[in-house]
């Protein structure tokens, strides 16, 4: 029960964190969003939790950070892909125990949860905001945060990796 309830506080502060990276340091896009450093916290989040602890940490900072910020009608979207992003790389350990450079299997890892981003985006803006190809606008800049976010995320991986909290909650 008590590694249950770390894991729950630690979600929640990890949520919070990444709804405040998401907001604090942005770039305004000409389509009219902006890039931000969100994604190296969602990132962070599924290698620190994993599992569906991760994802939640993911979606919900995410989804948090597009309601305080105005743009709550990509909220829902938002939650399901920052998610699934965070779902990927918490699986991670799973998926790559058998590789031997943990480095390079994390940073594949969150290259497949970048590529989640980029694709779940266009499709809601293309399907679900009804933009067709016009949502080709937005690839650009999620593409530079992707990159931004994937180097960063894992720039800050090995930092947090030597706090002993961490080790015990990564098992």
């Amino acid at each position: 029960m008590r590694n249950t309830n770390v894991k729950i506080v630690t979600a929640a502060m990890l949520a919070a964190m990444t709804a405040i990276a998401t907001m604090v340091i942005t770039i305004p896009t000409a389509g009219g969003g902006y890039v931000n450093i969100g994604d190296a916290m969602v990132i962070l989040s599924g290698w620190i939790l994993g599992g569906p602890y991760g994802a939640l940490a993911a979606g919900i900072g995410s989804a948090l950070a597009d309601i305080l910020s105005g743009y709550a009608v990509y909220a829902p979207a938002t939650f399901v892909i920052k998610a699934l992003m965070g779902l990927t790389v918490g699986l991670h350990t799973k998926l790559f125990a058998a590789v031997k450079n943990k480095t390079v299997s994390v940073i594949l890892v969150s290259a497949a949860a970048e590529i989640i981003m980029l694709a779940g985006y266009f499709a809601f803006e293309a399907v679900i905001l009804g933009m067709g190809m016009a949502a080709m606008a937005s690839v650009a800049g999620n593409a530079v945060q992707a990159v931004v976010c994937l180097v960063l995320g894992n720039i800050l991986i090995p930092l947090v990796a030597k706090i002993n909290a961490v080790k015990t909650l990564r098992g």
